[in-house]
Order: C-alpha cells, then sequence, then structure tokens
C-alpha cells in the first residue's frame, strides 16, 4: 500500500525505546488513501515513529463499501523495506512489477519485499465483498539488507495458537514455538490475537523486543481497556502479556528489537540520507516518463495510471537516530 498523500512529513526516525515496561496510548491520525478511503495512521506519529522494525501502520475499515469502489492504489514504488498485508474483511487484489498476481483474503499473509525497487498496486476486486478492513504495515530493512533483490510471498496457512478463549495467528514472527514462514530481516513479532468474551490469558513474549498493540475489533484489556483506533505502546522487558476481553475482542500485537540505525523515511522510500531519496523519486518519475534504466518496473492489470512522485520539500532530509 502507497502513502498516497501529495505532501508527505519527513519521517526521520524513531522515538528512543523505553527500557521498561510502560503503558503509552497514542491516538490516531486519519488520512485518506487514494480518493475513496479513510484510514487510521497509528506509525508514524508525533510521539513514537517505530516499534523494533515496524515503521508503519495503518489500519482502516471495517467499511461498508457494498455501493463503493473500495481499495483502489494505483501502481506505486517502494524501496528499502518490507510490506505485510492482512485483512480481516474483504479481499484485496495485489499485483506487482515482478508479474505478481494474487488475492488476499482474511487470514493470509502477503508479504512484499522492496529491497532495491519494486512497484505494485492494490485494489478491491469487482465485483467485491460488501465490507473491508485490515491493515497495512512496513517493515525497515536493516543497512546491509536493504537492497536485496524484490520478491513477493503469499502464505495461506498461517501458524495458530490456541488457549483458554484466544486464537493468535502468527504473521511474522514465532509465538510458544509456532513460526510464521514469512521471511524478515531483523528480529520481530506480529501477531493476530482474538479473545473471546471473558478470555484472561498470558502470552509469553521476548523481553529484549520492544511491543505495541492495537486493537480493531471489540475493547481488549492490557492492563487497562484499549478501545479501537488506538496504539498502545508497550515498552521492553516484558517476558509475558496478560490479555483479558469483557467482549469478543481482537488486536494486533508488533514487537521488535529496538531499531538503531538511522533513516529517512519519505513517501514510499526507506533511505539512508536525503541524495538517496532523491534518487529513488528520480528513478521513479523518469520510469513514468519512459526514459532512464528500470528500477521500479511495470505493474500489468491495472486499468489506470501510476501514482506520480509527490516535490521534494524545499528543507535538506537528513537522517537522524532513534533518540529525538
Amino acid at each position: 500500500m502507497s502513502n498516497t498523500v501529495t505532501d508527505p512529513v519527513v519521517e526521520m526516525c524513531a522515538s528512543a525505546a523505553t527500557a521498561g515496561p510502560v503503558r503509552d496510548v497514542q491516538p490516531a491520525k486519519t488520512v485518506m488513501l487514494g480518493e475513496s478511503m479513510q484510514v487510521r495512521r497509528l506509525l508514524p506519529s508525533l510521539r513514537r515513529r517505530m516499534v523494533g522494525a515496524w515503521c508503519f501502520v495503518d489500519h482502516y475499515g471495517p467499511d461498508d463499501i457494498a455501493t463503493e469502489p473500495g481499495m483502489q492504489v494505483p501502481p506505486h514504488p517502494h524501496a528499502g523495506l518490507q510490506t505485510v498485508s492482512w485483512l480481516l474483511e474483504g479481499e484485496v487484489h495485489h499485483r506487482d512489477s515482478l508479474g505478481g498476481d494474487q488475492f488476499l483474503r482474511p487470514g493470509e499473509l502477503g508479504l512484499m519485499t522492496a529491497g532495491s525497487g519494486i512497484a505494485h498496486a492494490e485494489q478491491s476486486p469487482d465485483p467485491h465483498a460488501p465490507r473491508l478492513h485490515g491493515a497495512q504495515l512496513w517493515i525497515a530493512l536493516p543497512d546491509a539488507e536493504r537492497a536485496i533483490a524484490p520478491r513477493f510471498e503469499y502464505h495461506a496457512d498461517l501458524p495458530v495458537v490456541t488457549d483458554r478463549g484466544l486464537r493468535a495467528t502468527v504473521l511474522i514472527g514465532e509465538l510458544a514455538g509456532a513460526a510464521s514462514p514469512g521471511r524478515v530481516h531483523s528480529p520481530l513479532v506480529g501477531i493476530d490475537l482474538e479473545l473471546a468474551s471473558g478470555a484472561d490469558v498470558r502470552i509469553p513474549i521476548e523481553p529484549d523486543f520492544e511491543h505495541a498493540a492495537l486493537t480493531v475489533s471489540g475493547v481488549a484489556d492490557i492492563n487497562g481497556e484499549l478501545a479501537p483506533g488506538a496504539l498502545c505502546y508497550l515498552g521492553c522487558a516484558r517476558s509475558e502479556l496478560r490479555l483479558r476481553a469483557a467482549t469478543d475482542s481482537r488486536l494486533l500485537l508488533l514487537g521488535g528489537v529496538p531499531f538503531e540505525e538511522q533513516i529517512v523515511m519519505w513517501w514510499n522510500f526507506i533511505c539512508r540520507s536525503g541524495e538517496e531519496v532523491a534518487e529513488a523519486r528520480a528513478a521513479w518519475q523518469a520510469e513514468l516518463a519512459g526514459s532512464g534504466e528500470v528500477r521500479f518496473g511495470a505493474v500489468s492489470g491495472y486499468d489506470g495510471p501510476a501514482l506520480a512522485a509527490p516535490e521534494l520539500p524545499p528543507t535538506p532530509l537528513r537522517p537522524r537516530g532513534r533518540a529525538r
């Protein structure tokens, strides 16, 4: 999924990871995705820009799209990151410049590694289901891996852990010995947690990771209620997490080793300098104009033009570390 705003802010880095456990609830920012969808942007935010290598989180829906076009994101480029597509309701058609052509449905993982460069498009099929609900997440690639060859992975069967009213699907990483087949390049975890009404369970988590949770439906309790539409940052140094729910609830748990590299995140690129961002933008614009070397490639099958890159900001793009 693209960051489709025409004047993207300069995302310099993450705020410092907290050495111990905390509970910091931060609200979402509502932004438009294309012309027809509103999403709740939870990362990056003014208070926190990363959780481990997770650097971008959009939560959308549940939306009634029975008479609407639904998701319509034209071809656009990515570099230096991985995208994780996760649906709770509905269906999305993914196409990419490697020739990937895949319908994604609830419980199925779409994991795209941009590496040195890839382009893709996402749209609701026609006809499509009446409701759309899901999350789009990005992972920053470490410097040693960010120029690898691009790839797209589709995993229809993911490991599930169950325990007394809990159903946990492992998108990324591992939980209680159950490991996702999705390939990532830094220590990470991403789990879809479904809690039945009255559930009260504890799950093991990695104390060296920082974690955050997003309630996507119901009202989960993590040391206090967490209503949908906000991100609860939990800090580090926890070996387990207690989860409770008075009603059927669902949340996403994200975590990873604090990402200490300096980065610049602008539009759909994660780079290490302003010069690299400018080079990536210029390469994409040249491809749209039909000139220059092909770095990102063309997406076949999408009916409409690709997204042009926004103008670069007037101020220099400078890399920063996690601390403000």
